[in-house]
């Protein structure tokens, strides 16, 4: 972190601007106290925008929505008729 005055910054700018953008910590002070940090501005991020990939166009097959052999006992319809009522501890 380099600190210095007001006149040096008027007197210098160019070159302080230039070891901003190389990564130097500038700091401007009046009469000893830190007034002004010297930084380099960052490249505004992209707006994020919503739907962005509906047109990707993606498409599911027809067999999509049907049941797996493998998870028949644990259809809605089978563990329903598991059901008897509230469990009950035995102590």
């Amino acid at each position: 972190m380099k600190t210095i005055s007001i006149h040096e910054a008027k007197t210098h700018l160019s070159s302080l601007i230039q070891q901003a953008l190389n990564g130097e910590e500038i700091i401007i002070a009046n009469r000893k106290e830190p007034m002004v940090r010297l930084e380099v501005v960052r490249e505004k991020l992209p707006v994020r925008r919503l739907g962005g990939l509906k047109s990707l166009g993606l498409v599911m097959g027809s067999s999509f929505d049907k049941s797996l052999e493998d998870f028949e006992d644990y259809s809605p319809s089978k563990l329903s008729e598991g059901v008897k009522g509230p469990a009950k501890l035995e102590a």
